[in-house]
């Protein structure tokens, strides 16, 4: 019962609360290794809305191939929450942590969430990339991406475009066509 008087709390009700406080924002929730599956599961037998992204991956052994749904972010789930509700969260076995600096939970952008989707949900062939910060740095023009700003790679006579994420310090690599590309200056 106390639960549902806390939840039903808002900002007015504690005027030197920080908003961030009360209102849904994108997290990033640490894992413990290879734990990141499961977690995601528990979070939604708790209805607490999470982000997952996997990529297809090929691993050989030496009698066969598997194919497996890896972790693009190895050791990250995503979670849109109200700080007040982060011990929902933190509860949930094998959670280390939400990435915070000085102390204070860090707030995904909105932004990044969206990229992050738009890359995943129209077919793009989505693999994890070292962090890139620098580099030639180009802007979508067009296609389902569009919009979106990153850096240019060249590999294998094919033209990747990196997403960085400064917050986590990953990057994702997104096959493109080049002339949906343009400068960004």
């Amino acid at each position: 019962m106390a639960t549902a008087a806390v939840n039903a709390t808002t900002h007015e009700s504690y005027p030197g609360m920080d908003k961030a406080f009360f209102e849904p924002l994108w997290y990033v929730v640490y894992t413990n290794a290879n734990h990141e599956k499961r977690v995601a599961q528990q979070l939604g037998q708790r209805s607490i809305e999470h982000l997952l992204p996997l990529y297809d991956s090929v691993r050989r052994w030496k009698d066969r191939r598997v194919h497996l749904q890896m972790p693009l972010f190895p050791g990250y789930v995503f979670v849109r929450i109200a700080l007040r509700d982060r011990l929902q969260v933190l509860q949930i076995p094998s959670v280390a942590h939400l990435v915070s600096f000085n102390g204070q939970a860090a707030a995904l952008p909105e932004g990044d969430i969206h990229a992050i989707q738009n890359c995943l949900n129209h077919g793009h062939q989505v693999e994890p990339h070292p962090y890139l910060a620098a580099g030639r740095r180009v802007r979508v023009k067009s296609g389902p991406l569009q919009g979106l700003e990153g850096t240019i790679l060249r590999r294998k006579n094919k033209m990747r475009f990196i997403l960085s994420f400064e917050l986590i310090m990953r990057s994702v690599a997104v096959e493109i066509d080049e002339t949906e590309l343009m400068s960004a200056c």
